[in-house]
Order: C-alpha cells, then sequence, then structure tokens
C-alpha cells in the first residue's frame, strides 16, 4: 500500500506537465519544504504530522467525484475540466501551508487534570493571505488558467471573514471550478477529517 507523499507525487507526476510543474514538485519534496510532515491545520482537521498531504488527497478525491455528477457536467459546464487542471487545484490548494506550522504543547484538561499534549503553533513568515498565498507561491514556478487561480484563492468560500461576500458571489457564479473546489474542501475538511470547532 502506498504511503500518503508516494500517493501525491504519483497524481501529480501522471496528471500535472506545464512547464516548472517539476520544479514545484522538486521544492514541495526538498528540505526547504515541510509539505509531507506539516500538519492541515493547528487542532482542527489534519493536526497530526502528514495531515496536509493527507487533506490534500482528500480533496482531490472529493473534487473529482463532485466533477462526476451529471448536473455538474451538463448544467455548471464542468463537463470539459482537465485532469490536470483537477490535480493542480485539488492537489496544490493549501501549500500556503507549507512552513507554517510549529511543534508546540498546550495544557489541556482530561478528566479533571491538567495534562501536556502536542499540538502546532501558527507561525508565517509571509503572510500574503491564504488562497491567494497558495496562487502566489504556485505562480513563483508555474502558470496558472484564471479559473485555476480563482478556484484556489477562493476555496474557502464564505469562511473567511475578510473577503467580501460580493467578491465570492461573484467568483462562484463566473467560475463554477472555484465553487467546485471549496464544496470539496469543505467535504474533506468536515465530514471526512471531522472538524469539529
Amino acid at each position: 500500500m502506498m504511503t500518503s507523499k508516494e500517493r501525491f507525487i504519483e497524481l501529480y507526476r501522471t496528471y500535472i506537465h506545464r512547464d516548472g510543474s517539476e520544479k514545484l514538485l522538486e521544492f514541495l519534496m526538498s528540505r526547504s519544504s515541510d509539505f509531507f510532515e506539516a500538519p492541515a491545520s493547528t487542532r482542527f482537521h489534519g493536526a497530526y504530522k502528514g495531515g496536509l498531504v493527507d487533506h490534500s488527497l482528500n480533496v482531490y478525491e472529493c473534487l473529482k467525484d463532485y466533477l462526476e455528477r451529471p448536473r455538474v457536467r451538463e448544467i455548471y459546464g464542468l463537463n470539459s475540466v482537465s485532469e490536470e487542471s483537477i490535480a493542480i487545484v485539488a492537489l496544490l490548494h493549501d501549500i500556503c501551508k507549507v512552513n507554517v506550522y510549529r511543534p508546540s504543547k498546550r495544557n489541556v484538561k482530561v478528566d479533571g487534570q491538567w495534562q501536556s499534549v502536542d499540538t502546532f503553533e501558527f507561525h508565517d513568515d509571509l503572510p500574503y493571505g491564504h488562497g491567494e498565498k497558495s496562487v502566489y507561491m504556485i505562480t513563483g514556478f508555474m502558470r496558472l488558467t484564471r479559473d485555476e487561480s480563482f478556484a484556489i484563492r477562493y476555496h474557502m468560500g464564505f469562511s473567511s471573514e475578510y473577503d467580501d461576500p460580493r467578491s465570492i458571489g461573484y467568483t462562484f457564479e463566473h467560475f463554477p471550478l472555484a465553487f467546485a473546489l471549496s464544496t470539496a474542501d469543505m467535504e474533506a475538511t468536515y465530514f471526512l477529517e471531522g472538524e469539529k470547532k
């Protein structure tokens, strides 16, 4: 059985072939990146070593499933999304989380007793936002289509307090891949990975 890292690399190399993509993968696999060891969050979904790559793979599977729905293909106009675009937006939507989580400890009460547990702290040396930071990082290596850029930029949907709801609504209406990725991200986060706040 393949590890999550092996599965990610296999999907990446199978579907993503545009100029610069191999350099981006080299970066993700290098000592300069903790992509394959990083958590997906500090305390919620994927808050464990390797959670980020697991989350990326879950989003990929959820997006693939979503795009198979007849209504999505016929009415929403997503019948011609390339395998490359699917892989790019799903596998790379959260690379903004590379190198931002540090191992830490925190105290929690268990059965009335305080105990120290392992956790992660968020510390971002490049606070460029979330989706916009992922787009910025990817485009340092390879070009994105407009649909891919909007999908990655707005994959958090209405969950960000900093985005103008009108911009999100416009994006989802005009770039249905953005809505599809946001739906896949929420499905993976809340149902497969069980985020609880």
